[in-house]
């Protein structure tokens, strides 16, 4: 199968998602993620339309994005080194992955008033090998964050749980839309994205509520 008709069907099945939960499939945002794919792969999926790629490795990020368009609007969704922070200023619309309030000073510092997009990643599942703040934090966190100059929080990110248990995953997105309604009756119109669902679960997440997947192995194929 080509990219194209990957896309293709994934675009249906974010379509089917969403009309079953009643929603505008216009209103749910396509993320490519890319890590670990080589430029030649991003090109194919800007030729067949997308410009939006999500980076997991800053360094790998940093590598590849002078070789694409310049068009591309890239986002960060890995976990941050406090150390390797001052190297991603300015190369990301979105930071998916604000998960301690120690990275958020961090980055609040070293941005010294320019604007940055960010997302607070919520560790909805309650796994010990994820990051994230605890979902009974993230009402305070949200408080925080917003005060932190050039810290534009644009809402939340929360990545599911890996498990054969298809009720698993679904909880974890009631959760963050929960979490998500809160914070945006606190916070306003600006507070719009809500970023859950990946290759193996989105339409489970848009079903919850997401209004941007992120979706690699499914458009990309298996990872080297």
């Amino acid at each position: 199968m080509s990219f194209a008709q990957r896309l293709s069907e994934i675009r249906g099945r974010i379509g089917e998602a969403a009309v079953r939960s009643k929603r505008n499939p216009a209103a749910i945002t396509l993320l490519a993620v890319s890590k670990t794919f080589p430029p030649f792969s991003i090109q194919e999926a800007y030729d067949c339309g997308l410009r939006l790629f999500a980076e997991n490795r800053i360094q790998e990020s940093l590598e590849k994005i002078p070789s694409l368009p310049l068009d591309i609007q890239w986002h960060l969704i890995g976990q941050i080194q406090t150390n390797k922070i001052n190297k991603m200023l300015g190369k990301f619309a979105l930071v998916h992955s604000i998960d301690s309030m120690e990275l958020a000073g961090a980055l609040s510092r070293r941005l010294q008033g320019n604007p940055q997009d960010v997302l607070i990643e919520v560790n909805t599942s309650g796994e010990k090998t994820k990051s994230g703040f605890d979902p009974a934090m993230c009402r305070e966190a949200v408080h925080q964050i917003t005060l932190l100059p050039g810290l534009n929080l644009r809402g939340l990110m929360t990545v599911g749980p890996l498990t054969e248990d298809s009720n698993s995953p679904r909880k974890s997105f009631k959760t963050l839309k929960r979490l998500f309604d809160q914070s945006a009756q606190l916070i306003g119109p600006g507070f719009d994205i809500l970023s859950m669902g990946m290759s193996g679960d989105f339409e489970t997440a848009i079903e919850e509520g997401s209004t941007l997947v992120r979706i690699g192995s499914a458009l990309f194929g298996n990872r080297r």
